[in-house]
């Protein structure tokens, strides 16, 4: 929200007879008043906070799911990067990956923020941290630090006149790594103590997306009965 937005971050409660005073603009409320996350507000700034609040909308959430694809991209890049440069297997970056995720997500909704933000936040993380496994063992493998599994030797034999041609279907081995990636943090725990803290900090990865895509916190409440100082009496 823009700078002139009434902000009313400081709660307040109530106050003596003839001083309610909005917390925004400092004017006396007259007539009646709301409470905006506690804090007084006149209803003049209250319809001013309700109109610079964000519209949800479905293209603002598909808005909000492509900027939050192109997050969780940016983070894969960067924990394969750091797994592959540094060799480091605790996955420190799951933090930096749910930051990125969340807040791109935040960018392209504009603001808006809910349950189904929430989810796809979650699984764009997830996505993110466990799919990174993949070019990090490649990596490892291709350094000779990863063993190759062990051929089995067979006695010699004849050839065949006509050798069956070797069947590969590109599909299904994409879609095989594809599987072992999204299960590799749960791979990891045959390790129980790295295991385990990669798995922490993956959630608390996870939660950060979380609570960066919720909706925003708001609580108006009113209208109520401003309290105005008693009239003067006449004279006689």
């Amino acid at each position: 929200m823009s700078d002139n937005v009434p902000q009313f971050g400081i709660a307040e409660y109530p106050s003596a007879p003839g001083t309610d005073t909005c917390m925004s603009c400092r004017q006396p409320a007259v007539g009646s008043y709301y409470r905006v996350n506690g804090a007084l507000a006149c209803a003049r700034c209250k319809e001013q906070l309700e109109a610079q609040l964000p519209k949800d909308s479905h293209a603002a959430f598909v808005r909000g799911l492509m900027f939050g694809v192109g997050g969780a991209i940016l983070g894969l890049i960067l924990y394969s990067v750091f797994g592959i440069v540094t060799g480091i297997e605790i996955g420190y970056i799951s933090l930096a990956v749910g930051y990125i995720v969340g807040k791109a997500m935040r960018m392209g909704s504009r603001g808006n923020g809910g349950r189904r933000y929430q989810l796809a936040a979650v699984i764009l993380t997830y996505a993110a941290v466990s799919m990174s496994a993949i070019p990090i063992a490649i990596s490892q493998y291709a350094n000779g630090k990863m063993a190759p599994p062990q051929a089995q030797v067979a006695k010699p034999r004849t050839p065949d006149p006509q050798p069956a041609k070797p069947q590969t279907n590109l599909g299904a081995a994409l879609a095989g790594l594809a599987v072992l990636g999204l299960a590799s943090p749960l791979l990891e725990l045959q390790d129980p103590f790295h295991g385990m803290i990669g798995l922490v900090i993956l959630l608390v990865g996870i939660r950060i997306a979380w609570r960066l895509t919720a909706s925003p916190a708001i609580d108006i409440l009113g209208p109520f009965v401003a309290t105005n100082p008693a009239a003067p009496a006449a004279a006689p």
